[in-house]
């Protein structure tokens, strides 16, 4: 059985995938641009923003960061996703107030710290202002920000970018409730000025440390919350004048505390990750080929031997090293699991385990509170 939790972060939520023992940093668990579609579709799958995948490092972080959207596309980051990861880390290992982790993502490393109360803080690095990088056609201005008018479903709007290792393009307007959300954030996100489509979001200014924001996620569409958003948003209304370097960002799922810190220039996001089921995916939803019931050990080589094998992603069409293939003790070991057990057999496996776990995140949180 594949098992997954699930988590939310201001009711952006996310299916989690623990790969961290796998023996490849690429290691997919069969995730196609399909099977994720039926996962997060809230109708006929489990119901979810994004699956996320923990995985082993790379470039000398503790781990990585694999995040899909729910049309099975992957972005750079995200920052919800993000404290999410933090949150499941913490449960899984039983990690205690103050515990930071050093996680690898394609927009580079971020760190998220687990703070006293439950909370997830998260250092997401410097914005991104340069136009090319982040990427947009819009011009950079006098105040080194990316701006300029862009003329989106027969309307003109004044609109700011910046990057936060994905793309953000921020629309100050008077009325955030007012905008036709699904018009214009369709619209925006595949503009010809962000060659690599963006997120949007409107935004309206309360007071210099209050911001109200909606968002239109790049290959998610409305969702409740958007952590890299907040801080590009936050960037945005900054240099523009309408905001102080530190705010309340009020999302459809609940306000973050963003801190564009001027000593380092990176930018601080604050705020909730809370866990919300975890649990077994069926066969039928899944597909045809078989689940992978744990990630595979570590291959063992002597000083002489070749590379191990991805097999997930270079076996696609037949083991390429038959007689000596990486993966035929751990695939054994999952046939004979398979094969000697009932249907029954495997959902006790599974609950045993799911139970063990919820039982350990209870037992640490009561000794918190106490």
């Amino acid at each position: 059985m594949l098992q997954f939790s699930k988590y939310q972060g201001l009711g952006n939520d996310f299916l989690m995938l623990d790969g961290r023992g796998a023996s490849s940093t690429d290691a997919s668990y069969g995730l196609t641009p399909e099977r994720i579609q039926n996962l997060c579709d809230r109708r006929f799958g489990v119901g979810a923003d994004g699956v996320i995948l923990a995985l082993p490092p790379r470039q000398g972080g503790e781990l990585r960061m694999r995040i899909f959207n729910a049309d099975g596309t992957e972005p750079e980051m995200c920052g919800n996703g993000m404290r999410c990861l933090a949150r499941f880390l913490a449960d899984s290992d039983g990690d205690l107030p103050g515990r930071q982790w050093q996680i690898e993502t394609l927009a580079g490393r971020i760190v998220p710290e687990l703070l006293q109360d439950g909370s997830i803080r998260v250092d997401m690095g410097a914005p991104i202002l340069d136009s090319e990088s982040i990427p947009t056609t819009l011009a950079c201005g006098e105040n080194g920000l990316a701006q300029g008018n862009l003329e989106v479903a027969g309307s003109s709007f004044a609109v700011g970018a910046a990057g936060m290792g994905n793309p953000h393009v921020v629309i100050p307007v008077d009325d955030v409730e007012a905008v036709d959300l699904e018009r214009y954030g369709a619209a925006f996100e595949v503009h010809p000025a962000f060659p690599a489509r963006t997120n949007v979001h409107f935004v309206q200014v309360i007071s210099p440390t209050h911001l109200v924001m909606r968002v239109w996620e790049r290959g998610a569409g409305p969702t409740l919350a958007c952590g890299t958003g907040a801080c590009a948003t936050l960037v945005v209304a900054h240099l523009l004048g309408l905001s102080e370097r530190c705010a309340r960002l009020d999302l459809p799922g609940g306000p973050l505390e963003i801190d564009w810190d001027q000593a380092s220039g990176h930018v601080f996001m604050a705020g909730p990750a809370v866990a919300v089921f975890d649990g077994v995916v069926t066969p039928e939803l899944w597909g045809d080929e078989p689940f992978e019931l744990e990630a595979p050990a570590p291959v063992q080589q002597q000083p002489d031997a070749s590379p191990a094998v991805d097999c997930a992603s270079v076996c696609t069409n037949g083991c390429i090293r038959p007689e000596a293939c990486p993966s035929a003790e751990a695939r054994a070991r999952v046939d004979a699991l398979l094969n000697g057990s009932s249907l029954d057999d495997l959902v006790a496996l599974a609950t045993n385990s799911l139970e063990s776990r919820i039982r350990s995140r209870f037992e640490r949180d009561t000794s918190q509170e106490s």
